[in-house]
């Protein structure tokens, strides 16, 4: 089917929820995919995070071709061999001592979150509730999750929120123990926030909110759906902080592109949920299993050790870009999870990208984030960097005579067209 008929398709048949690109994409291998016009990209954006070893990995892709033609589903009433051997590799390479499987990120946090309330009722009553996250955090599109979330774009049109949450800003400790009252039963927490435009705390943040939760005897929660699996050099973000939490959650590439999610916590807190108090029909299915462990034997040290590599390249490559044009403000983030930040909207450089046939991805308005897959090659940076550079250089002369904006201001990047 061609292209135009099926965005003529998909416009008229599904939910308008995204702001789509005008490209239908038929297939992937490694870092690339194919549109249906037969056009190639480089995939900087892995499915927002989700291929992490690429596209359609041989082992993902034989792991699943044989699990199809045994079990696809089966209730959560009975055991499965899939399941269990991912919550065995989970809980062995992790602080966690038991799993609860969904479908997931937001899913996976939508159990945190009642596991922590269950948790705090059973020892502490039924007062305390409460959770503290962080300005710029994002925790899912549920109206738990969304509530969790403290970015009042995400809240518009949903009101009224679920309550019992309290927003502090990222990376600034005195402000989590200034709104800790009797009602507060956790900390939730991204170790680098993700969609919140690649924040990386300080280096003792992290440790300081545990030292918080021991000391007023809260759970500490993160949420790894994006950094977890990986993406940041270690196969668990938290590992970089020296400190682990209460509960985690995961998803995204937890499957190697199949949608499943995951829930990890202590065995101390894993005790409130007991039979009937939380469940997922689909959750740890033995297909989604099966490629989860394939996904997860696949990520060896020799991932992790390249992933940390390229991600060092990469970030020096755009930190030389950035010594070069006054109007990129920063460049930071942790092994292949990049952030790039402009002083004006930067969705048009997104648009130009594509074009020259390389997906990368916006958050924040202004940053363009870098989540290629781990097995990424130095070449295929230095492909991006050769097009950024010469978009770049065309902003830089387009706009010579006059300073670029700043600030709320808006940069017209239209008036490019033609000249990129």
């Amino acid at each position: 089917m061609k292209r135009d008929k099926i965005i003529e398709l998909s416009n008229k048949c599904i939910a308008n929820t995204y702001n789509r690109y005008p490209i239908t994409l038929v297939k992937g291998r490694g870092l690339k995919v194919w549109d249906s016009e037969g056009k190639e990209y480089y995939d900087f954006v892995s499915g927002i995070g989700v291929n992490n070893l690429g596209h359609c990995h041989p082992q993902v892709v034989e792991a699943i071709k044989k699990q199809v033609g045994e079990l696809i589903h089966t209730s959560n009433l009975y055991y499965t061999l899939p399941q269990v051997e991912m919550a065995k590799l989970l809980t062995k390479k992790s602080f966690a001592d038991k799993v609860f499987f969904c479908n997931s990120g937001a899913e996976a946090n939508e159990a945190a979150i009642k596991l922590a309330r269950k948790y705090s009722k059973d020892h502490y009553g039924e007062d305390r509730y409460e959770i503290i996250t962080m300005y710029q955090s994002f925790h899912g599109r549920t109206i738990a999750t969304i509530s969790a979330t403290a970015q009042e774009r995400f809240h518009k049109g949903f009101e009224p929120l679920l309550s019992g949450f309290r927003y502090v800003p990222f990376n600034d400790l005195p402000a989590v123990e200034k709104v800790i009252n009797s009602r507060t039963c956790a900390i939730m927490v991204e170790p680098i926030q993700g969609e919140g435009g690649i924040n990386v705390p300080d280096k003792d943040y992290l440790k300081g909110l545990r030292e918080i939760c021991f000391s007023k005897r809260l759970l500490l929660i993160f949420d790894e759906v994006q950094t977890g699996m990986g993406r940041t050099g270690k196969f668990f973000a938290y590992e970089y902080f020296g400190t682990s939490p209460d509960i985690m959650t995961l998803s995204k590439s937890l499957g190697g592109g199949i949608a499943i999610g995951a829930m990890l916590s202590r065995e101390e807190a894993a005790s409130s949920f007991t039979p009937g108090s939380h469940a997922s029909t689909f959750g740890g299915n033995p297909l989604a299993c099966a490629a989860g462990v394939a996904a997860m034997k696949a990520i060896d040290k020799n991932v992790l050790s390249h992933c940390k590599r390229m991600g060092d390249y990469f970030t020096r490559r755009l930190k030389k870009l950035k010594d070069k044009y006054s109007f990129i403000m920063s460049v930071r983030g942790t092994g292949l999870m990049i952030g790039l930040e402009l002083n004006f909207p930067a969705s048009g450089i997104t648009e130009e990208c594509l074009k020259r046939g390389f997906l990368i991805n916006c958050t924040m308005e202004r940053v363009l984030r870098f989540l290629p897959p781990l097995i990424i090659k130095a070449k295929e940076i230095d492909k991006l960097i050769v097009v950024l550079d010469d978009i770049f250089e065309k902003i830089k002369n387009k706009d010579s005579s006059h300073p670029l904006p700043s600030g709320s201001e808006k940069f017209s990047f239209s008036s490019l067209r033609g000249h990129v």
